[in-house]
């Protein structure tokens, strides 16, 4: 095999500002065939087909109905974060290997699930936590665990958008649908980004979770307000007993140099290590303002092809499900990939640690809610019973 066979359920957002690029215009392309697409929405399944040439008889609104008729060999499901399950058990139980972005699920639960059923089924099942591939946390993660810096004792990790991803009101439209700010809060938008890298370089296992939520801008924005919140703070405590404070929001003034602001600082036992993530780019002033362009994400080559780790790691994934696929995975690699932290569980607990942190507030003034303490084991076992949670202890 030389092609995957892919059909692509959602093309929205995430498509139109990364994967169409994936698909059709990277490195990776010569590895993927897209045979179908399913989206409810018909303008969103018309734009991405009219564009790349997708026969109406392979245009599909229920996903369901293109597993069934299509010949297919991986499924790129890019739903909303909260409906990747039922397309994903669906997928796996008829033989279609998957991947998707990240969050994997709001819900560990879901993610438990996925896991098993792809082991049931002998199927492979990825997620695209892009960040990992970006050539600054390969090497700080190399440098860390090498001993360089002793043991991680606090990071502080912050990650800010622009106000236009989240606000309704803002044209052209973002990511911005009416309930969008209300049902994908900053912490599973970019909270997820910033605590699997983190993990990713530190290797250790959250334990408990706190959360601090700011609902001030938000509800002020007009014509249409948003009931969620534009800044979330939380702490995360790991099995060593160190800490991280990741910060994260959508509330920058649209003026702001950068679609997004953000910075990371590690204090371990043995050495300090700052990763100012914007110097990876160039600064740039033109009629649309003064902006820094961050290359290493996505650039677009003289010859038409899109490069940069948003680009290459689901690149990886998809390269990683054809090996698979011809048998050229083995069983430990195959076990890696399905492991907690690369399918995604960790990060997911941290997530649900923030959700119930936040509904069960110690205290709320003036739009800040300070969320109670959440004992991540705890949960662990509340949701998936005390057998099964102990294989995510460490």
């Amino acid at each position: 095999m030389n092609k995957l066979k892919l059909g692509v359920i959602g093309v929205g957002s995430v498509v139109r500002e990364i994967y169409q690029y994936l698909y059709f215009n990277s490195h990776y392309s010569e590895n993927l065939e897209i045979i179908a697409v399913a989206d409810p929405n018909k303008e969103y399944r018309n734009w991405f087909c009219d564009k790349y040439h997708i026969k109406e008889n392979f245009r599909y609104e229920s996903y369901e109905e293109m597993i069934i008729e299509c010949e297919l060999d991986a499924a790129h499901i890019n739903t909303p974060d909260d409906l990747h399950l039922e397309p994903t058990l669906y997928c796996l139980n008829h033989g279609i290997d998957v991947q998707m972005p990240k969050p994997t699920s709001k819900k560990i639960k879901e993610v438990h699930l996925m896991i098993e059923t792809a082991k049931k089924n002998n199927r492979f099942f990825g997620v695209d936590f892009h960040k990992r591939d970006d050539p600054r946390m390969i090497e700080l993660a190399n440098r860390y665990k090498s001993g360089r810096y002793g043991e991680l004792q606090i990071a502080d990790w912050w990650m800010v958008d622009a106000l236009k991803v989240s606000d309704p009101n803002y044209s052209p439209k973002f990511f911005a649908s009416k309930d969008f700010a209300e049902k994908n809060n900053p912490a599973s938008f970019l909270t997820v980004h910033m605590i699997d890298s983190l993990m990713m370089v530190v290797d250790l296992v959250p334990e408990k979770v706190k959360a601090i939520g700011f609902s001030q801008k938000m509800p002020s924005l007009s014509p249409i307000p948003v009931l969620g919140y534009e800044l979330i703070d939380t702490l995360v405590t790991f099995n060593n007993g160190s800490i991280a404070h990741i910060i994260t929001g959508w509330h920058l003034p649209n003026s702001a140099p950068d679609l997004t602001v953000q910075s990371s600082r590690m204090i371990c036992s043995d050495g300090w290590v700052d990763l100012p993530a914007e110097s990876g780019g160039f600064v740039e002033i033109h009629p649309e303002g003064h902006l820094w362009a961050n290359p290493l994400f996505r650039t677009f080559e003289e010859k038409g092809n899109v490069s940069g780790f948003g680009i290459s790691y689901p690149g990886k994934i998809f390269n990683n499900i054809l090996n698979f696929r011809n048998n050229n995975l083995s069983d430990n690699e195959y076990q890696f990939m399905l492991n907690p932290f690369q399918t995604g569980f960790y990060t997911t607990l941290v997530l649900e640690g923030i959700e119930n942190s936040l509904n069960q507030p110690l205290l709320s003034n003036n739009g800040v809610t300070f969320g109670s303490e959440v004992n991540l084991k705890d949960l662990l076992s509340r949701e998936l019973g005390s057998d099964v949670s102990k294989n995510y202890h460490q």
